[in-house]
């Protein structure tokens, strides 16, 4: 999955998934509350791998992440319209309302209010050398 595209929810709290993702997804995708406010969608198998990894982590080290994807985690049919229903906790979790941004993150995707993918698209802009910093940290 890669790209960005611009959608709208509506009021029912549906939101039409981008063909090119549908074509990769099939009819069932995992999604969960994400990062930086945002929503992380999973094709099922990739889902299941990071399934694996959460549930190996110990009590002690893992609890905390566990809740956090564990608890915003729904599987979402793709409609025969193309769309899936984001249920109203996730929504509220992200700031998902009318306007979003669909990214895709190679075996990941992401759904952002697209207010708060334009402020961290200007933060981006603002701290270039952060990233190319980070970039160079990491061999890139």
């Amino acid at each position: 999955m890669t790209g960005e595209f611009q959608h709208t929810i509506d009021t029912k709290g549906r939101m039409i998934m981008p063909a090119k993702f549908r074509e990769e997804l099939g009819d069932k995708l995992v999604a969960t509350k994400g990062l930086d406010k945002c929503l992380f969608i999973f094709h099922v198998s990739e889902w299941q791998k990071l399934d694996k990894q959460l549930s190996e982590l110990s009590l002690s080290k893992g609890r905390d992440i566990q809740r956090f994807f564990y608890g915003g985690m729904t599987e979402c049919e793709i409609d025969k319209q193309g769309r899936i229903l984001i249920p109203q906790n996730l929504r509220e979790y992200a700031g998902l309302e009318k306007d979003v941004v669909v990214i895709g993150l190679n075996r990941r995707g992401e759904i952002w209010s697209k207010q708060n993918w334009e402020e961290l698209n200007e933060k981006y802009l603002e701290d270039a050398d952060k990233v190319a910093l980070q970039m160079e940290d990491l061999g890139i």
